[in-house]
């Protein structure tokens, strides 16, 4: 009977597996989720208290909230979007990257926000504008209240354990391949949700530029500094457009897979070529997870062993979710 697409001739089920690496932070998820529900809630209460008192401060605080609702609406959309695709076979991969890409995108609206604040802070540094000192104060205290909030509730997040199982495979001949998918738990130093850390990242540069607006205001109250008001500005939005470049560079260095100086890639290197004999020809490392790793290797030996005796060498190497390996022999004219 001829082999049709889809349709399978043998029983595969020992072979194949899901490639949902990781499991997602439910934890983090309902945590964000809450922390949007406090900010939404403090951003409607200024605008419209603004609107009924004609206060501009109020408003324009209320509309700087609601920059900081959609941020940390697109963090929790993230984690729902690859929590709903977590199964689905057109992601490689699985969705995780899903989280960072919703990182990378929040944490350009942060430095976009550090921008505005910028620009804001200068025009006002050379045409100073008179403020309500008071109202203002209320204004900033009321907004480091709801930022210091939302950090505590942000920062008490945990990490979800990962899903997987583990199967090899080998074809006796020169030329084979395998492939494992080990369960092992995430190592939580060293490993962080940059999802919720980008949103943990807004409400803290929200919650840092409040206090800097209540010593710039104070000062301008009680000792007639009003310049020192958009010099506060600008130290913030330094202060944030650094923290943003941070939490970009991370993610960015992950969606593009910018993995091989990784100590991962150096332990397999080690683990392999350990007898003297064995040599990697091609190394790929990536990140499938917060703490899980994808590999692929070609290795070039002499005397091979079989695909399932080098996967018994990285056996130590925790994070190692999926890996693949190609073993040649070499042959006897090219090597010594």
């Amino acid at each position: 009977m001829p082999h049709r697409e889809g349709m399978a001739i043998h029983d595969l089920s020992a072979w194949r597996h899901e490639h949902a690496f990781d499991a997602g932070n439910r934890a983090g998820e309902a945590r964000t989720w809450l922390v949007v529900a406090i900010t939404a809630v403090t951003m409607v209460a200024e605008i419209v208290g603004g609107w009924l008192t004609g206060s501009m401060a109020l408003l324009a605080d209320g509309w700087h909230m609601g920059t900081h609702v959609a941020a940390l609406a697109m963090a929790g959309i993230a984690y729902a979007l690859a929590r709903r695709w977590s199964r689905d076979d057109r992601f490689a991969f699985g969705t995780w990257k899903i989280e960072v890409l919703g990182a990378f995108s929040s944490a350009l609206v942060l430095a976009i926000v550090a921008l505005a604040m910028a620009v804001e802070s200068a025009i006002r540094l050379v045409n100073p504008r008179p403020i309500e000192y008071g109202l203002a104060l209320v204004v900033a205290v009321v907004g480091l209240v709801v930022n210091v909030v939302s950090a505590f509730v942000l920062s008490g997040h945990g990490h979800g354990a990962g899903a997987g199982h583990a199967h090899d495979h080998d074809h006796d001949h020169d030329h084979d391949h395998d492939h494992d998918h080990g369960h092992e738990e995430h190592d939580h130093h060293g490993h962080h949700d940059l999802n919720l850390r980008a949103a943990y990242l807004h409400v803290l540069t929200d919650a840092f530029t409040s206090v800097l607006a209540i010593v710039a205001l104070a000062a301008g109250m009680l000792a007639g500094w009003a310049w020192l008001d958009p010099v506060m500005g600008l130290v913030g939005a330094g202060v944030i457009a650094w923290w943003a470049r941070g939490l970009i560079v991370q993610s960015a260095l992950v969606l593009l897979d910018r993995e091989m100086d990784s100590p991962v890639a150096a332990q397999v290197r080690t683990a392999i070529e350990s007898d003297g004999d064995a040599e990697i020809a091609d190394l790929h490392v990536w990140r499938v997870g917060r703490a899980r790793h994808a590999c692929i290797l070609t290795i070039v030996a002499r005397a091979p062993l079989t695909p399932d005796g080098y996967r018994g060498r990285l056996a130590g190497i925790a994070t190692l979710a999926h890996v693949s390996i190609e073993v040649n022999r070499c042959p006897h004219e090219r090597c010594p």
